[in-house]
């Protein structure tokens, strides 16, 4: 079928499906809109005519995914949706506030220090746990365990040495079983561990306190807040200060996630060659099951443990950067601005139904006043949105407004990519992508930067953020420039 992309503003446009239903909503300018792919502008048609499923968001850093698109919303009040999460269970971002002067990393020799004694703490890679850092915190296998069931849980983060505070600065400390309860994860656990259906656990639990590889990365920022009274008041309420710097990292559940989400793969994918029930546009990892049912039941315990690996994951890598930093500048303090998700289902009211909102690669955005965020320390602002674009040209925190509604509450979760993995490798010169990290005087722990990974792979990143912008969904209240970049690659040596 031919895709048309209907303009409704300067940032919006509606996605017909050619079925019965309500049309995608995407969020993009026309420069944006002019780069989906027919492969992700059909993913998404498939994801909005699937069953059970009342909205499908598609937003400027959408590109095509396994089953659905990266960078959407779908919204179903009755089936749940494994690959509208995706194989890395609650993959976040999570910025670390530190009471350190810009100037404290101006010197090369300091930063290079700094991404030793991080890359000591803090192993990258897939695979690569606790054995490849040699300063890494130790996790054994009981309070390994614990962190799958009862995410940051105050025993937990006391055990790991993560400051308590921390978790209320998270958008889900904790997660819980399909009947809310913690005893459905550890019996879910102990399924799992009697059936040998998640091997080598020991190793992944020992992955705590990593990156991946991939899009993974851990970059030293220096905050810019913006110069309009919203920007200067919302900035003090996060806890972001001016012209200090600051830690962000992306990563996820590492190994557990991509376990328990395979499993549920497969398992759903064998359900339905055993049941004969057609594929949601003939896609195997468009694959769902109906809310209370067994399957659905599995599904949303292998996604909560995964989630709560993910948590405590992030919060350990900060309390690590953290002690890193304090072993190359002694004295410095820091405190966790915002933890917040891109891959995850999450039950929310949407237009005053109570439905599952699945957002992959989609972040979420609730403005002042939201009901979501009642009684929390957000309430009267909006909650952190932390938005990587690329290390050259910075990321951005942002603040939702009320035009997110538009969105289901949701805005893209970076720039997105604009190169495959395996065109970038082909078309992007090694020496032109180092060379330009050198010119813009930002170190990384790689000898050589992942070509992969290079900023030319990703989409404009102020044309991601202008669409944001102009649809109304948010509004900037800092940039985030790099100083240095930990990646999965080939430590360096200068």
């Amino acid at each position: 079928m031919p895709y048309e992309l209907i303009p409704t503003s300067d940032a919006t446009a509606i996605l017909p499906t050619g079925g019965p239903t309500s049309p995608v909503t995407v969020i993009g300018t026309a420069a944006i809109r002019a780069g989906f792919d027919e492969i992700c502008l059909q993913q998404a048609i498939n994801s909005r005519l699937a069953p059970g499923v009342t909205d499908l968001v598609l937003n400027p850093d959408g590109h095509c995914g396994y089953g659905a698109p990266v960078g959407c919303v779908l919204v179903s009040p009755s089936h749940v949706y494994p690959g509208p999460v995706g194989v890395d269970i609650k993959c976040s971002m999570s910025l670390l506030q530190l009471d350190l002067p810009a100037e404290a990393v101006a010197d090369r020799v300091v930063r290079r220090a700094l991404i030793n004694a991080i890359c000591e703490r803090t192993p990258t890679g897939p695979g690569r746990g606790q054995r490849h850092a040699k300063k890494s915190r130790s996790v054994g296998a009981e309070v390994g365990r614990q962190v799958l069931v009862e995410g940051a849980s105050a025993e937990v983060c006391c055990a790991l040495g993560i400051p308590k505070d921390w978790a209320d600065h998270c958008e889900d400390a904790c997660h819980f079983g399909h009947d809310d309860t913690t005893a459905a994860l550890a019996a879910r656990l102990a399924r799992h561990e009697q059936q040998g259906a998640l091997r080598n656990l020991d190793d992944k639990l020992a992955q705590l306190g990593s990156y991946g590889g991939g899009n993974h990365f851990g970059e030293c920022e220096v905050v810019r807040v913006g110069s309009d009274d919203r920007a200067r008041r919302v900035a003090d309420a996060f806890g972001l200060r001016d012209g200090q710097v600051a830690f962000l990292s992306h990563c996820g559940s590492r190994g557990i996630g991509h376990a328990l989400a395979s499993g549920q793969f497969a398992s759903l994918q064998r359900k339905f060659t055993d049941w004969g029930t057609p594929l949601p546009g003939g896609d195997r990892e468009l694959v769902y099951a109906p809310l209370g049912t067994p399957e659905a039941d599995s599904y949303l315990d292998d996604m909560a443990l995964g989630a709560n690996f993910a948590t405590v994951n992030h919060l350990l890598i900060n309390a690590l950067v953290l002690e890193a930093f304090q072993e190359v500048i002694p004295g410095v303090s820091g405190r966790l601005v915002y933890f917040i998700s891109h891959n995850i289902a999450r039950r929310e009211i949407v237009r005053g139904k109570l439905a599952w909102v699945h957002r992959k690669g989609a972040t979420r955005a609730f403005p002042a006043g939201h009901p979501g965020l009642k009684g929390t320390r957000y309430e009267t602002t909006g909650h952190p949105i932390l938005l990587p674009g690329n290390p050259q040209a910075g990321s951005c925190v942002m603040v939702a407004d009320p035009g997110a509604e538009i969105s289901c509450y949701s805005v893209n979760h970076g720039a997105g990519r604009a190169l495959g993995r395996r065109r970038a490798i082909r078309e992007l010169d090694q020496r032109a992508v180092d060379d330009s990290f050198a010119v813009a005087d930002i170190l990384t722990n790689c000898r050589s930067y992942p070509r992969d990974e290079a900023p030319a792979a990703y989409k404009d990143f102020e044309e991601v953020l202008r669409s944001v912008k102009l649809a109304g969904l948010a509004s900037e209240v800092a940039r985030l420039q790099a100083r240095f970049v930990i990646k999965d690659g080939d430590q360096a040596d200068d």
